[in-house]
């Protein structure tokens, strides 16, 4: 088994690859973890969606550009290809299906994307709708699907007011499926106050935050 410090290293490795957009490197040190018997969950939340995180952070503040992101983005998925077949998670929900969207009038989904990485590295169905996605398609959507889930994200605070309209919408066909929402403008009140059961801050937050808010539906 590796040592603390060994494993601290390889996670750093990790978070720096897909910063400095190296493919190769997130590859091999993806390879190493699984070699070396480290949680392959583990290194992929703290070293590959971690780093995304910073990249998502570069790109708000202009210090990233598209092509970088592209490129961070494809380091990412190098290291998750290695890893995700290696996943042991006990609460991995294999059953459990979401369906994730950047709500209408805004094209942000820098944000949605690593949530989605997320979802799918932790075993859930994903259904992905997309930026910018019209009000009446998740209840449309909802109506084919039925997913346990619907996860919203805004980065705007005038996208962010489509969301309780989307929440209605669906609970007027729907009214088992649960909200979590998430995004810049947020809040944990603000969420309460649209009707979402659970709110997340970021993209590893937002598994837990989806289980725990099952649970505490009775799902």
């Amino acid at each position: 088994m590796a040592s603390d410090e060994r494993i601290q290293e390889l996670i750093q490795g990790l978070y720096d690859a897909v910063i400095k957009m190296d493919e190769d490197v997130a590859r091999d040190l993806s390879r190493a973890v699984v070699d070396e018997g480290i949680d392959a969950y583990y290194a992929i939340t703290n070293g590959l969606t971690a780093a995304m995180e910073k990249v998502s952070e570069l790109y708000t503040a202009g210090e990233y550009y598209v092509p970088e992101l592209l490129l961070c983005s494809d380091a990412l998925y190098a290291g998750l290809e290695v890893l995700k077949p290696h996943i042991t998670l006990e609460e991995a929900a294999t059953n459990r299906s979401v369906i994730i969207g950047t709500v209408e009038g805004d094209i942000h989904d820098i944000g949605k994307n690593l949530v989605k990485i997320m979802f799918e590295t932790a075993g859930w169905a994903v259904h992905d709708l997309g930026r910018d996605v019209l009000v009446p398609r998740f209840a449309e959507e909802q109506a084919k699907i039925g997913a346990d889930v619907m996860a919203l994200s805004a980065l705007m605070s005038t996208s962010m007011l489509a969301m309780p309209k989307i929440i209605e919408s669906v609970r007027r066909e729907d009214p088992d499926v649960a909200f979590l929402v998430g995004g810049a403008p947020l809040t944990r009140d603000i969420a309460e106050s649209y009707g979402a059961n659970g709110y997340a801050s970021d993209a590893v937050e937002a598994i837990t935050e989806a289980n725990e808010m099952l649970t505490r539906l009775g799902k």
